[in-house]
C-alpha cells in the first residue's frame, strides 16, 4: 500500500459500503452453514449501540469493520470485510487497530468477535491473533458452534495492543 487508508467513521453507510457488506454475507452463506452465518446485515448499520468504520484510499472504499457495545465496559468487533482487491495490504490490521482504539478511547476493558472456524477464516484468525485476541468461550448470545471461533482480547492486560498500526 503506498498510503496508509483514511479511516473515518461513516454513518450512513454509503452504496459501495451495502455492497461489500453483501459480498460479505455472500462469503459467510457459502462458507458456512445459515445458523452458523453471524454476519451484520447492512440494514443492521445504523443501530445506536453500533459504529462503523470505513478505510478509503483515493475515495475508493478498502474495507470496513464495526464495533458493537455489548456493555458499558466490552464491545464486539462486526463486520470485518476487506475488498478483495485490498487484500494484503494492511488494510484489516489498520482497520482493527483503529477498532481496538475506539474500544479504549470508550473505556472498554473487554472486546469479543466470533469468525469461522474453516479454512477460510485462518487468515482472519491469524490477524486477531497477532492483535493479541485469544480464543475464549462463546459470549453475549452465542452458543457453542462447531463453525463458530470465539476470541477476546483484554484491553486492561499489560502489553495488550491498545490499537496501534502494526
Amino acid at each position: 500500500m503506498n498510503a496508509a487508508p483514511v479511516i473515518e467513521l461513516e454513518t450512513p453507510p454509503g452504496d459501495d459500503v451495502r455492497q461489500l457488506l453483501t459480498e460479505h454475507l455472500a462469503d459467510m452463506h457459502a462458507t458456512s452453514p445459515a445458523g452458523s452465518v453471524h454476519a451484520l446485515e447492512p440494514s443492521a448499520l445504523t443501530r445506536p449501540s453500533l459504529s462503523f468504520w470505513t478505510a478509503r484510499q483515493a475515495g475508493e472504499l478498502l474495507g470496513c469493520g464495526a464495533l458493537q457495545e455489548l456493555g458499558a465496559a466490552e464491545g464486539e468487533i462486526k463486520s470485518m470485510r476487506t475488498g478483495a482487491a485490498a487484500r494484503r495490504r494492511g488494510v484489516a490490521g489498520a482497520l482493527l487497530s483503529r477498532l481496538v482504539a475506539a474500544a479504549v478511547e470508550r473505556g472498554y476493558i473487554r472486546l469479543y468477535l466470533e469468525t469461522g472456524s474453516h479454512d477460510y477464516f485462518a487468515p482472519a484468525r491469524r490477524l486477531y491473533l497477532r492483535h493479541g485476541f485469544t480464543e475464549c468461550a462463546p459470549f453475549g448470545p452465542y452458543r457453542p458452534d462447531p463453525n463458530s471461533v470465539f476470541m477476546t482480547l483484554d484491553l486492561a492486560a499489560p502489553g495488550a495492543d491498545r490499537g496501534t498500526a502494526f
